[in-house]
């Protein structure tokens, strides 16, 4: 199914950026929400926000929590401003999360026509020139696209802890965030999709859209599970 989206010709569309952070981190073994396990003496995500407020193309950056978070204004004091928007609507999965998130980018006055550049949290690694160049290689692009690396391991497919077969690393690439989509197209891409949904390409895609690759590095991985802390604040302590 491919679907064709009117904009407003002649206006210049704004970039946006939505950072989903409602999740508890299940698979991290941290006590509490993993965005804000300290990294480096800060708050994982305040490293992540820090990337996006050094891109110049971005109008403002909005947070999405859980409609109980209580940690967010003692733990990111820093996060304000008239760029630095918060909205307290998450739900119960990443998909209603970006869903509730476009939503309020709208009732702020972002139109169809604008892009949303959609974040994980987790990746607190994130480079401003990785953004700029996700923007770049997107901004005339019909249907907007994601930093991704290429893979370089060998595949396996399991069943039962076995191997039960080897898959072509030929043309896999590793998604990561931003993903960078059109406001009036990912709207209705995450409500064909469902609550199943993984990461906005995808949603994207099962609308019949062939969203753009734009090579990343490997250091803009999402801190999952325990042993990635560790790796996350080496990494940042390196760059300091």
């Amino acid at each position: 199914m491919t679907s064709q989206n009117n904009y407003t010709v002649g206006v210049q569309p704004r970039c946006y950026a939505l950072v989903p952070a409602a999740g508890i981190g299940s698979r991290s073994g941290a006590d509490g929400p993993k965005q804000y396990v300290p990294l480096a003496g800060r708050p994982m995500m305040a490293h992540t926000l820090s990337a996006l407020a050094q891109v110049p193309g971005l109008a403002a950056t909005l947070v999405v929590l859980a409609p109980d978070d209580e940690q967010f204004a003692a733990a990111l004091p820093e996060f304000a401003g008239e760029a630095c928007w918060l909205a307290r609507c998450g739900g119960a999965s990443r998909a209603e999360t970006v869903a509730n998130g476009l939503r309020e980018l709208l009732a702020r006055g972002a139109q169809p026509h604008d892009w949303v550049l959609v974040h994980d949290a987790a990746r607190c690694l994130l480079r401003p020139e990785w953004v700029e160049r996700l923007i770049k290689a997107c901004e005339a692009d019909e249907v907007g696209g994601l930093l991704a690396q290429p893979l370089a391991d060998t595949l396996k497919a399991s069943a039962q802890g076995r191997v039960s077969a080897t898959i072509s690393r030929t043309e896999k690439w590793a998604a990561q965030t931003p993903q960078m989509f059109r406001l009036g197209l990912l709207m209705p891409a995450l409500a064909h999709a469902g609550e199943a949904v993984t990461d906005e390409a995808s949603a994207v895609e099962a609308l019949g859209h062939s969203p753009l690759l734009v090579e990343c590095s490997i250091e803009n991985f999402k801190v999952t599970w325990p042993e990635d802390f560790a790796l996350a604040e080496r990494l940042l302590l390196s760059r300091s």
